[in-house]
């Protein structure tokens, strides 16, 4: 769909729609559809805002800047979730929705406390610069930012959720379970997969929802509807107001801040690489133009909402998951979801009805957001073929970040301004992968050859080219389907040269391969093959003697392997090479 029929959206590159999408990217849902969707969406986002409250109580701020702060941070996930869904420059033309930053509660908390809400200007405008300078970089670093490494982060960040959600959704107090709060959690989890699972394509679209209607109700049946009395003295309206900044935040400070940020830019990277692939049933790589359209979505954010001394925002890996669950990745529904998030920062009530959910409840969310995320973190590792070094590196990353969580009295001994990145095993494995495949990449060369001339048998040959092959390929890091079909048609081009005779005899295999191509040359004596030759067999074929029989099957054998190798490639060429003869294949990647 063009621009002219979706006004305010900006369309993407053209994918190939998933047949499992109820609504797709610029499909737009009928009203009562796109509203339910919306709901769902900001409820799950609003339900996270306890990051917000979090930070305020560390920084023992009272209830009115809480709740300013509160409402100036909502309207930073409606600009933020706006720019995603509009795309273009300044979005990554995607449904993402944003929620407070996780990985800011200590630092805000602390700056809270220290300089009161004026300082959180000062948190905001680094954090803001900070992902513009990411917008910037990080589209550049196609090479060494490889779907495996967002693989990693998206599992890692599975990962990290699973303490947390499990501990929401049984109620966990030390060795103690809740029997209330595991009954909420349980049927809410239970409701939200079966729906999901079993429902029909109206009920997919509002299994989560349903689920946490059924919890909530549950819940007041119980009697563990809490905070109407927080309720009944929360004004209906209000406007946050703009705050005085506070300009002595100490530099170090304002350093981890400005390296948090960065470390979020990954999320975002991950988090958009997962919407890609959600929204392209033929997805192989990162749109990187969409990956830094992104993460400027977020900078603009940060800095529009700095003079209200707001809390950041990133990514809500649980609202990736609600669209998983929805099967509905439809940008109209991020614009609705921005809007909702306004009229609601203005009604202090209604968002605070909406953050009294009960913590079991949410818990079960949380619970199905892990387990989406984990597989398809491995998803996106498992697409690309890896050598020991590509194992080493997930391995390595993985213990790394699950290193930190384990044992979080490591970041103990590092530096303060370093101990708050080392404390989040989503940074640490994050970096680690980044490192680590920068390194491994070190020396090695995306070009390589190996000779043919002494396979001394027809079943050596075909296990050299495919050796070369599939080990080439695990060495670049390219999409396995690749390489299984370039090793198919290599192996189907040595066998149509060795039974085309005129002394055609396979000498060197080359291989070439950059994140769009995958190249292989095969030199071989004897003239050029000849690739448009379609000899008919003779009618008479049967009553032919065993000789004209026996040329007449080897040709058409022939044929078959030609046949097969252009269709394995998507190019295939011959040609001569000074003394010996070229036959190449190439493979859109």
């Amino acid at each position: 769909m063009g621009i002219f029929s979706n006004p305010g959206l900006i369309p993407n590159p053209p994918t190939k729609r998933p047949r499992d999408l109820a609504y797709a990217s610029m499909e737009r849902p009928p009203l009562l559809t796109l509203g339910a969707l919306a709901l769902q969406h900001a409820a799950t986002a609003l339900a996270l805002v306890a990051y917000v409250l979090a930070a305020a109580h560390v920084g023992g701020l009272g209830p009115q800047a809480t709740q300013e702060m509160l409402s100036a941070a909502i309207i930073g996930m409606a600009i933020s979730t706006a720019l995603q869904a509009i795309g273009g420059r300044t979005g990554s033309g995607t449904l993402l929705v944003h929620m407070p930053d996780p990985l800011l509660v200590s630092l805000s908390g602390l700056v809270c406390a220290e300089y009161g809400v004026g300082g959180m200007v000062a948190v905001c405008l680094v954090n803001g610069l900070s992902s513009l300078l990411g917008s910037v970089i990080v589209p550049r670093l196609r090479t060494i930012l490889p779907p495996t490494v967002a693989g990693v982060v998206v599992c890692v960040g599975g990962i990290s959720l699973v303490e947390p959600a499990l501990v929401h959704a049984v109620g966990l107090n030390g060795n103690t379970l809740n029997g209330t709060d595991a009954l909420l959690g349980g049927v809410t989890l239970l409701i939200i997969m079966c729906l999901s699972i079993w429902g029909n394509r109206t009920v997919k679209l509002f299994a989560l929802l349903i689920g946490v209607l059924v919890g909530v109700a549950l819940a007041a049946l119980l009697g563990e509807l809490h905070g109407a009395d927080e309720f009944a003295r929360s004004s209906l309206f209000g406007l946050p107001s703009m705050v005085a900044p506070s300009l002595d935040v100490p530099v170090g400070l304002l350093v981890s801040v400005a390296l948090l940020s960065l470390m979020v830019q990954l999320d975002i990277f991950a988090s958009v690489v997962l919407m890609q692939k959600m929204d392209d049933a033929d997805w192989r790589r990162a749109n990187m133009r969409m990956v830094g359209g992104g993460i400027r979505a977020n900078a603009i954010s940060s800095l529009l909402i700095a003079p209200l001394g707001a809390y950041p925002s990133a990514v809500s890996s649980a609202n990736i998951a609600l669209c998983h669950i929805s099967r509905s990745t439809s940008r109209w529904v991020g614009l609705a979801v921005a809007g909702l998030f306004l009229l609601l920062a203005f009604m202090p009530m209604v968002s605070l009805a909406l953050s009294l959910i009960p913590t079991a409840v949410i818990g079960a969310v949380e619970v199905y957001a892990a387990a989406y995320l984990i597989v398809s973190g491995v998803e996106l590792i498992t697409s690309r073929a890896m050598d020991a070094r590509g194992i080493f590196m997930v391995g390595l990353a993985f213990v790394a970040g699950m290193g930190v969580m384990f044992l979080p009295g490591i970041a103990d001994a590092l530096p303060e301004s370093l101990g708050f990145l080392a404390r989040n095993g989503i940074v640490v494995s994050g970096l680690v992968a980044i490192l680590l495949n920068l390194m491994f990449r070190m020396g090695s060369s995306l070009r390589n050859k190996e000779s043919l001339h002494d396979a001394d048998s027809a079943k050596a040959l075909a296990e050299r080219v495919t050796d070369f092959v599939e080990s080439s390929g695990a060495a670049w890091g390219a999409r396995r389907d690749a390489v299984r079909r370039a090793a198919q048609a290599a192996l189907e081009a040595v066998e149509l040269l060795q039974a085309s005779g005129e002394g055609r005899r396979p000498i060197e295999i080359r291989g070439r391969f950059d994140e769009f191509n995958l190249d292989l040359e095969i030199l071989h004596e004897g003239p050029p093959l000849e690739l448009d030759t379609q000899q008919a067999l003779p009618h008479d074929l049967l009553d032919a003697d065993d000789d004209a029989f026996e040329a007449a099957l080897a040709k058409t054998m022939n044929r078959v392997s030609h046949t097969l190798m252009q269709r394995l490639a998507d190019r295939v060429h011959a040609d001569r090479r000074g003394s010996l003869s070229s036959l190449r294949l190439h493979f859109d990647h």
